[in-house]
């Protein structure tokens, strides 16, 4: 998983936690201004994947805030198109991820979370991971974030899965000039910035990487070539946006019947799930009995629709799929590039995989 590659700058840094937990704000607090849109709703979380990039304190810095990728909410599918844009947005790897939690009483909410952070990133990523806790200001006077952590099994487990990485901030409270004041904004932005720089050199100057960002940035590179063609002088930073947009489009077409459980996996880097990912990228098939079996997954069938609210769709394909498994362990959910060749939307390449897994059911099994 780790590049040989000299890091290049910027750092990339993907900020990831549950909705409401503080990571555009903390990524407005490691800039010092409000780049990133924030909401105090109480439906309040970023939607979509943005990427700003900014020089904070000598280095150049690449923020990429993210959707609750981790929520335990219903409506998770909705992800699919934002995982793929983060997968793009910060290729050919990040530096770094911060998984944002808040100070604060620990329940089975937040258990919950962190029990799915766990199950989905490989020990790979978490090599490259720091835990970042907002809301400091919950701290009881005089305590120190470690000691917060060590109240909670559970939690401690998590921060020595990462190196014992872990800082705090107060996007709210903490906003004074005091550069030695352990309750300094200022202060706790470069000590996670040290912390971030440390982790790269221990992992020889590398970033996170495995076969879906490979994959994905080949295909960067090969559009970034195709507009040079035609685009003339066109600046290297827009060369390099359009690529990235064009590739997220493809991609996520491609994957329109892969589940968001198993995206996520695959962003993380669980074996398996690069592998399923990675099929559906070359445009074959994925065995539905064998999606079943993913612990990740809590035993859901492939979705075939995301975020389109294609309800019948995703029904019809997931019931199909499940009578190809049953029929002796033949391929079933996902239909690979004859299923979505030619589609322009990913309405239309839900529609087109729909039809052909239900197509090809009526073929193998007598209904």
């Amino acid at each position: 998983m780790n590049s040989s590659l000299l890091v290049s700058t910027p750092k990339r840094i993907v900020l990831l936690g549950k909705t409401g937990s503080g990571k555009s704000n903390l990524a407005n607090t490691i800039f010092g201004e409000k780049l990133f849109t924030t909401n105090h709703s109480p439906n309040s979380g970023t939607s979509t994947c943005q990427a700003e990039t900014k020089p904070v304190n000598g280095r150049s810095i690449t923020l990429i805030d993210t959707p609750g990728f981790f929520d335990t909410r219903e409506g998770e599918e909705d992800l699919k198109p934002e995982m793929v844009s983060c997968i793009t947005e910060c290729s050919p790897g990040p530096h770094a991820f911060l998984i944002v939690l808040k100070v604060e009483k620990f329940t089975e909410h937040e258990q919950a979370i962190i029990t799915k952070i766990c199950q989905y990133f490989s020990k790979d990523a978490l090599k490259y991971a720091v835990i970042v806790f907002t809301h400091g200001d919950q701290l009881p006077k005089g305590m120190k974030i470690e000691e917060f952590v060590c109240q909670n099994k559970n939690l401690s487990d998590l921060v020595e899965s990462c190196g014992g990485r872990c800082h705090v901030i107060d996007n709210r409270y903490w906003n004074n000039k005091v550069q030695n004041n352990y309750r300094s904004n200022q202060f706790q932005v470069e000590e996670l910035l040290q912390t971030v720089d440390k982790m790269v050199m221990e992992n020889n100057g590398g970033y996170y990487v495995n076969q879906v960002f490979e994959a994905v940035e080949k295909e960067i590179q090969k559009e970034e070539d195709l507009i040079r063609q035609s685009a003339g002088n066109m600046p290297v930073e827009e060369v390099r946006k359009q690529a990235k947009s064009t590739v997220s489009n493809r991609f996520l077409i491609n994957l329109a019947g892969t589940t968001t459980g198993v995206l996520l996996g695959a962003f993380c880097g669980v074996r398996a799930m690069v592998g399923l990912v990675i099929t559906a990228l070359q445009n074959s098939t994925v065995p539905m009995n064998f999606l079943k079996t993913i612990p990740a997954l809590g035993g859901t069938a492939a979705a075939v629709a995301a975020g389109g609210g294609q309800v019948a769709v995703v029904a019809a394909g997931a019931a199909v799929g499940v009578t190809l498994a049953a029929a002796g362990g033949v391929w079933g959910g996902v239909i690979g590039s004859n299923a979505v060749e030619g589609a322009e939307t990913l309405s239309e390449a839900v529609d087109m995989a729909a039809n052909a897994v239900y197509n090809k059911g009526k073929k193998m099994v007598k209904f």
